[in-house]
């Protein structure tokens, strides 16, 4: 059944953990722009333990799906799957990620239970019996390419590695791109990233980072429209992709518009650092007519009030 020589070995399978200690959620520190790039190096170090190969196995997705959070698995060499069944079976792998992610979130101790499934099959119940494990992972082939967000996680992983070393913390402040692939500014590297001044209105100004006063004062006057802002900005920044505005309405349906807007700004502002600039806030409200607001933010006017 297996595939012949000629013919590639590729198989898929999910990787669900949990942590048992209940201070300790890994899809909500997964979700958090701050930890989520100590969650994914410890996932990263402890799967190529498991395979003896930082290659030997790769993470397409990340799924957080309270309270587990899920790693979409491909396999490309039937040799590395079977180092990956070995070491799951033995528990070496949960081990390796226990150590792994308290190094990395400077934690005492990660209690973790795992459960590995191909499909409906859940691959628990039948680790002893390898050859069948590794039929039902090669039965089913990825059903994605890898998710823009591991590429630039494991883009920035890769740079880390070269100037530090395994044991370093992995921070945030390194890796300033790594929620946002911020389409219409310069790659990281250039000396103009982001662009130093914008055009509105015929006129010039200084592209600087969002202040608490525009935060404020965009929360206090986009009114309704906070919704349409936000999927303008979602274009650049993957922090408020689908369904995260949906989930903010809701969230903060009985505190009102002001907290809405509030909450999605600080979405952006957070996952963006110093990329949430006045710029990309100008052309998204400009985009949904709301110039009197831009005006505002831009100093334009002093007293007049936004529709």
């Amino acid at each position: 059944k297996m595939a012949g020589s000629s013919a590639p070995w590729i198989g898929s399978a999910y990787l669900f953990l949990q942590s048992t200690c209940k201070t300790i959620v890994l899809p909500s520190l997964y979700e958090s722009s701050q930890k989520k790039p100590s969650v994914f190096k410890a996932l990263k170090l402890a799967l190529a333990d498991s395979t003896g190969s930082m290659n030997g196995v790769d993470m397409l997705k990340v799924h957080c799906s309270h309270p587990h959070l899920i790693v979409q698995l491909k396999f490309c060499k039937q040799e590395n799957c079977r180092r990956f069944l070995q070491s799951y079976r033995e528990g070496a792998l949960q081990k390796s990620l226990q150590n792994h992610l308290q190094l990395s979130l400077a934690m005492t101790t990660v209690p973790l239970e795992m459960e590995l499934k191909a499909g409906n099959e859940h691959l628990d119940k039948m680790l002893k019996d390898e050859d069948r494990c590794l039929e039902c992972i090669y039965r089913e082939k990825p059903d994605r390419l890898r998710d823009e967000e591991i590429t630039e996680l494991e883009e920035c992983l890769k740079s880390l590695i070269v100037h530090h070393s395994f044991n370093n913390n992995m921070a945030v402040k390194d890796c300033p791109s790594l929620n946002s692939p911020s389409l219409p500014y310069p790659s990281r590297g250039s000396s103009l990233s982001p662009q130093v001044t914008f055009i509105f209105q015929g006129q010039e100004f200084a592209n600087r980072t969002l202040t608490p006063d525009d935060h404020q004062k965009f929360a206090k006057l986009v009114s309704k429209k906070w919704k349409q802002v936000g999927r303008s900005l979602q274009k650049t920044c993957r922090a408020l992709r689908d369904p995260v505005i949906d989930n903010l309405a809701l969230e903060y349906d009985r505190e009102g518009l002001y907290e809405q807007a509030y909450q999605l700004l600080l979405r952006f502002i957070q996952s963006e650092g110093k990329k949430a600039t006045i710029a990309r806030l100008i052309a998204a409200l400009e985009e949904n007519g709301l110039i009197s607001l831009a005006e505002e933010l831009l100093g334009l006017h002093s007293n007049e009030d936004c529709s």
